[in-house]
């Protein structure tokens, strides 16, 4: 948890100098992002193509939706 002695300091720091607080940590989260991806492996991706249970249930999602609309 953040201590409020940091959030009290943080608060007063000019504008550049929170600018560049959060290009810090923006920047060592994004090197924790890419860490979790490693080189020459396969990851599987997801594709709506031959989706056709989800394709069913919008279709039915968009009929329940119309008859609502009518009624």
């Amino acid at each position: 948890m953040v201590s409020s002695e940091l959030i009290s300091t943080l608060r007063g720091l000019s504008r550049a100098d929170k600018l560049y607080v959060m290009q810090v940590l923006i920047s060592e989260l994004a090197q924790q992002e890419t860490d979790l991806i490693k080189p020459d492996q396969s990851y599987p991706v997801w594709s709506p193509y031959d989706a056709t249970e989800a394709a069913d249930t919008m279709l039915e999602v968009l009929r329940s939706a119309k008859t609502q609309d009518n009624a």
